[in-house]
């Protein structure tokens, strides 16, 4: 998924699952900045104390430069999630190692994963793991099928765009973008190069109003519907939310209102620009215009909230208290709120979500990732 459903969608979802307008702005900012956290540097204070940023997201993302982007440590815990074959706990120790990495939408791995965000709700950066969480639980949906390691399991052939208004031009795009490493004639990887990931199929998965089908590495046809599955997604991070919310985490909650579920479903098809910056700007103006609300205290609220998402500059996280987008080598003067900023809380939460999947949840399941 890219910034439209990240920032945007997770932003109203939080809204109406009834968080204040800056609750839900950490929530939405700590999704998305999961695809931006790009830095791996200690900072320095002056007081000779030293803090390590983690990242959570490659700068290029070149899906021809495998080697570079096989970074275990990013793409299968914040990116990728293992999916156990979509079975649960003590179960898929006899399948195959890689298949059992493979992505599945809402798999027990993910909602093991949600379940113990919801259990912290009260620890001081539960927020900012809330939304890093909804990041990686709504990518079960979009990167169901892939894993986030080299290997064939992501291999594909006869990648075909059942959209009209698309004219097949996936197919055409994936050959152009590896050329001669695709042969598009078979829809193929050549020369026994193995995909990342989704790269096979580029970015298809992560076009909310995309309907394409390819054949999987075991030759079964696969059907994808972006615009159901990514209101599948939605629906069920409402309902985390909300259980988030009364910090319980199998609380019985209502689900989305027919006439929200209804609106998303009909904008994940309308909002259809290619380019996801302006697909995130139709979803924010949607937001200001007051299209969507919710019940509160037998009360309806209107949601016409402006908001924003800066990566970098004056207005983002990390330029708040660094004073600057450069990353130095010598100590930098930062403020002494610096233990409660929102930057540095991001970066607890990261460790935080890192250490409980590798550390305890994976190796629940069998699994050993680093």
């Amino acid at each position: 998924m890219q910034i439209d459903f990240h920032h945007g969608v997770t932003y109203l979802l939080a809204r109406l699952a009834g968080f204040l307008q800056h609750e839900s702005e950490i929530i939405a900012y700590s999704s998305q900045y999961v695809d931006d956290a790009t830095n791996n540097a200690l900072v320095k204070l002056p007081n000779q104390a030293m803090y390590h940023a983690v990242r959570s997201a490659h700068k290029s993302l070149d899906y021809k430069n495998f080697d570079e982007l096989s970074d275990h440590h990013v793409w299968i815990p914040y990116h990728f999630l293992p999916g156990n074959c979509s079975l649960p706990v003590d179960h898929g120790s006899d399948l195959n190692f890689a298949s059992r990495l493979v992505c599945r939408a809402n798999s027990y791995i993910a909602r093991d994963m949600v379940e113990e965000c919801i259990r912290r709700h009260n620890e001081p950066n539960a927020l900012h793991r809330l939304g890093i969480t909804m990041h990686v639980y709504a990518d079960t949906w979009a990167h169901q099928g892939f894993a986030g390691i080299k290997h064939h399991v992501n291999s594909v052939k006869y990648l075909e765009d059942t959209d009209e208004w698309a004219g097949g031009k996936v197919i055409k795009d994936v050959a152009n973008y590896f050329q001669e490493i695709f042969d598009p004639i078979v829809s193929k990887f050549v020369d026994g190069v193995i995909p990342l990931g989704h790269a096979a199929v580029l970015s298809y998965p992560d076009k909310p109003y995309l309907k394409w089908h390819y054949e999987d590495y075991r030759g079964t046809i696969m059907h994808r519907n972006n615009p159901a599955e990514y209101l599948d997604a939605a629906k069920n991070m409402f309902i985390a939310m909300k259980r988030f919310k009364l910090g319980d985490p199998e609380a019985d909650v209502t689900g989305l209102q027919e006439k929200t579920a209804n609106q998303l479903a009909s904008l994940f098809q309308e909002i259809n620009d290619e380019n996801q910056k302006l697909r995130h700007e139709q979803w924010l103006e949607y937001i200001r215009t007051g299209i969507f609300s919710f019940e509160r205290d037998g009360e309806t609220i209107i949601i016409e909230d402006k908001i924003a998402y800066d990566e970098s500059g004056p207005d983002s996280w990390e330029y708040n208290f660094l004073n600057t987008d450069i990353w130095l080598s010598d100590p930098i003067e930062i403020y002494n709120e610096f233990l409660d900023s929102n930057w540095k809380k991001f970066h607890d939460a990261l460790k935080d979500h890192h250490y409980f999947l590798t550390r305890r949840l994976f190796p629940r399941y069998g699994l050993c990732v680093v």
